[in-house]
């Protein structure tokens, strides 16, 4: 059986704000650890029943890109759960939640820049 290893440093500012967040894997091309302004990290515990999370996100993570960041997610989030259930309509109500999401937030981003 082989293995891979999945390394997260989060870098803290002196309140313990996320200031960078770099990554790297054991079978990655990648000579570099990789950069993130965010990261989403989720595990199922079984025994328990309920998912264990880590949400983190830097500084530097503007709104529009947190925006960005969740609506691929959940579409991310969409085709994982169809390749595991087959479940093509649950699917399609995922991505078109995200589809709404994402509209809604460019909406409201535009009706504040109006504004001010």
């Amino acid at each position: 059986m082989s293995k891979s290893t999945i390394t997260i440093d989060v870098h803290l500012d002196r309140e313990k704000v996320p200031e960078g967040i770099t990554w790297s894997a054991s079978d990655s091309t990648a000579e570099q650890a990789q950069k993130a302004k965010a990261m989403m990290l989720a595990f199922w515990d079984g025994a328990d029943k309920t998912a264990l999370r880590v949400d983190l996100w830097t500084k530097e993570m503007m709104v529009d890109e947190m925006a960005d960041f969740f609506y691929q997610t959940f579409v991310t989030m969409a085709d994982t759960f169809n390749r595991a259930t087959q479940q093509a309509e649950l699917t399609a109500d995922i991505k078109n939640f995200a589809k709404e999401f994402y509209t809604k937030f460019r909406d409201s981003q535009l009706q504040s820049n109006k504004l001010s």
